[in-house]
């Protein structure tokens, strides 16, 4: 059983050195672990780093594509070079590399497809009380959302089964945990949190300047793939919402107009009237949404098959050419020592 662990990177020279020594080179259940850093840009010197420390694969972007793409494209080589299961991770550090063992662990029993990373948020000391709050909240409606509990949603440390992975479409550009999450629950799949630790903190986040704006950023996210993949139930809902009220005034005047005094309440009328109108709109939009919900159903089964002959023909390929794992022997740092 083969695993990458896959780092995602923007100017990481200072931090990655610490990082890719604390990654694991055995794990049990594990035959072959391998490194991939997907370069999203950096103009330091992240990608000579990581060839000084031997790092089998690295994928570089020509511009900053942010972080959501960086992560996909990552998945993408991981599978082509034959990956069973994806771990993804931080550059700065931030998670514990002999936690992967931890991470993995379900996936070899056969136990789960999608493994998240619970940083216990709680007693992390660098974290506000406000931010510890809102990720409870945030966590919590994710898990709604998802079928499944997961106490650290937006935790980037987790790993993914192959066959996950190759079912799994991110779209958004801003973040893929809480996507990756949804569809993995929306699609069935085995969700399973695991408590892991993490580093001392080594930089602000680049993903966010503030918690205003990062809490703005995972609601947006969040609102969108829920109406993604299930329009019928949001506009329903919020059609639903709009006949009650409208109704209220609907009502108001109709108990006027039964009470013999039928003039002067006409805007209870009109505006009942317009609330319902808006309803009924609500629900078509719902329907013709679902409609769409249905055909993206059936081009992500297209992509699925698409992507897994596209495996095999690389498969095939890579039968007939050397391991470029074997080739990275005589790097001047070797990953297989720590320290």
């Amino acid at each position: 059983m083969k695993l990458i662990i896959q780092i995602p990177c923007l100017n990481e020279e200072e931090t990655l050195p610490q990082t890719l020594v604390d990654l694991p080179r055995a794990i049990p259940g594990i035959d072959k672990v391998e490194i991939l850093i997907i370069d999203d840009g950096s103009t330091d010197r992240t990608v000579e780093v990581a060839r000084r420390f031997g790092v089998h694969h690295i994928v570089r972007n020509g511009t900053n594509r942010g972080l959501a793409r960086s992560f996909a494209r990552g998945m993408e080589e991981a599978l082509r070079q034959g990956a069973d299961i994806i771990v993804n991770t931080d550059g700065d550090n931030q998670y514990r590399g002999e936690d992967i063992a931890k991470l993995v662990a379900p996936i070899v029993a056969g136990e789960a497809d999608m493994v998240i990373g619970d940083r216990q948020t709680g007693k992390i000391v660098h974290f506000s009380p406000g931010k510890k709050l809102l990720q409870r909240l945030g966590s919590a409606a994710v898990s709604t959302l998802a079928g499944a509990r997961i106490p650290d949603a937006v935790s980037g440390f987790r790993a993914i089964s192959r066959e996950a992975a190759i079912k799994t479409n991110i779209v958004s550009p801003f973040s893929y945990t809480i996507e990756a999450v949804l569809q993995a629950g929306r699609k069935k799949m085995a969700i399973v949190s695991v408590p892991v630790g993490t580093n001392a903190k080594t930089r602000e986040s680049r993903l966010f300047t503030n918690i205003p704006h990062f809490v703005t950023r995972q609601l947006k996210t969040l609102l969108q793939m829920y109406v993604m993949y299930s329009p019928l139930r949001a506009f329903s809902s919020l059609g639903l919402v709009l006949a009650m009220i409208g109704i209220a005034p609907i009502a108001r005047f109709l108990w006027f107009y039964f009470s013999g005094d039928g003039t002067g309440h006409l805007q209870s009328l009109v505006l009942g009237g317009v609330l319902c109108v808006m309803a009924f709109i609500a629900f078509t939009a719902g329907l013709l949404a679902d409609v769409v919900s249905r055909n993206r159903q059936l081009l992500e089964l297209t992509l699925e098959k698409v992507r897994r002959l596209e495996l095999a023909a690389d498969e095939a390929a890579a039968d007939k050419r050397p391991d470029p794992a074997e080739t990275n022997d005589s790097a001047p740092v070797s990953l297989r020592a720590k320290g």
